[in-house]
């Protein structure tokens, strides 16, 4: 499947970057709990790795519990807390500042051993599209106060955002979407919706999501659409039926295929992740 993306701009987007980290002390990541390393933003893995850094996995209702809780383990390190959230919750505005304040304790004791007194902390906020990161800041803010575009390559004035007595947030809006070469990353984003379908063949995006699903979720299809077989086809010829998309005596298939697509990705046939931690090469 060829993947059509947006131009990357990295060398720009690279720049700007690292002027921003200058001005803040840790990051906080917001990624899809159903695709928690497709939705990490690349050029963190260089420019940042040295900073603290808090990963809140979103969506965590829709995500597979199994294969988060592997997540959450392959992807703690000593520098890096990961916790999962739903932002639509109010208790994730403490759940992520406590959070915060643990990811930036060891350096609070190092400014401490040096005689430098307790200050905010200054985190940039990071995130690809309908990741949550707008209703991750304003959660934290307690009101609306962000408003992003959901188009790569927007670059934006920066946004600083006073969310609590010890943490400021740093918006990054627009000006950190990576291009991808992996065609796997781009299906997966596709699938979660972090991306247009249209930048993919509807045909084929739904002939992969069919796949997947029958391999990992096969009971789902029985349960939503009494279909037990493992032919793509004439699962898609079923799923037409099922729903009258017939004009004429003729299947409208591309209305099949949007619609299971779109019930896969908002989570109708159950909870469900689209990469696993034993697949990491």
């Amino acid at each position: 499947m060829n993947v059509q993306w947006f131009p990357g701009h990295m060398t720009r987007a690279k720049r700007e970057m690292q002027e921003k980290l200058k001005m803040v002390d840790m990051i906080i990541e917001c990624r899809d709990a159903r695709i928690p390393l497709s939705s990490e933003n690349p050029l963190l893995l260089d420019l940042a790795k040295d900073k603290p850094r808090l990963i809140v996995l979103s969506k965590q209702d829709m995500a597979d519990p199994i294969a988060t809780k592997a997540w959450m383990h392959h992807l703690t390190s000593e520098n890096t807390k990961v916790i999962t959230v739903d932002l639509l919750e109010k208790s994730s505005r403490t759940k992520v500042i406590d959070a915060a304040l643990e990811v930036m304790k060891p350096k609070f004791d190092r400014w401490k051993a040096r005689g430098i007194g307790a200050r905010k902390i200054k985190a940039m906020v990071v995130g690809i599209p309908n990741v949550g990161k707008s209703t991750l800041i304003n959660q934290l803010a307690q009101k609306k106060i962000m408003t992003t575009a959901n188009r790569p390559g927007v670059t934006m004035a920066l946004k600083w955002a006073n969310v609590h007595p010890k943490l400021d947030l740093l918006d990054t809006p627009g000006v950190l979407w990576p291009k991808f070469d992996d065609a796997k990353v781009g299906i997966r984003l596709a699938l979660a919706g972090s991306v247009s379908e249209k930048v993919l063949p509807i045909d084929e995006l739904a002939y992969y999501a069919f796949k997947f699903v029958l391999k990992h979720y096969p009971e789902a299809l029985e349960e939503r659409y009494q279909y037990s077989g493992d032919d793509v086809q004439a699962f898609f010829e079923h799923l037409a039926k099922l729903r009258l998309y017939v004009r004429k005596d003729e299947l409208l298939l591309e209305q099949a295929y949007q619609t299971f697509l779109r019930e896969v990705r908002q989570g109708t046939l159950g909870a469900m992740s689209f990469e696993y931690v034993e697949n990491v090469d």
